[in-house]
């Protein structure tokens, strides 16, 4: 059973990581990881049913609910989200400059 809980565990920091450096996704990686590191932590209880074992899987588990939030939150400092709609295509805005109506001859 510590061969199995021991590769489960290695191949989740091998797929975190392979996911990370093939698609640049960085929350991905560690959600896979989590994922797999709950799984790894669930095999263990399922093993060794004593308290260790317990609180392994808990440990794993409220740091994977954690970051998860942390991962779905937007950061403090992004601000706003989308350009403004009247951004460098509004073609009003030198009429507005001009104090002009946008009529020709007069």
């Amino acid at each position: 059973m510590d061969v199995l809980l021991t590769a489960v565990t290695a191949l989740a920091l091998v797929v975190g990581v392979v996911t990370v450096l093939s698609t640049g996704a960085l929350r991905t990686g560690v959600r896979l990881l989590l994922d797999l590191l709950t799984a790894a932590g669930l095999l263990r209880l399922a093993g060794d049913p004593g308290w260790n074992g317990l609180a392994g899987a808990v440990a794993v588990i409220a740091l994977r609910q954690l970051l998860g939030a942390a991962m779905r939150a937007p950061p403090p400092w992004s601000g706003r989200q989308s350009p403004a709609p009247c951004a460098g295509d509004d073609h009003h805005l030198p009429l507005a400059l001009r104090r002009g109506n946008g009529k020709t001859g007069g």
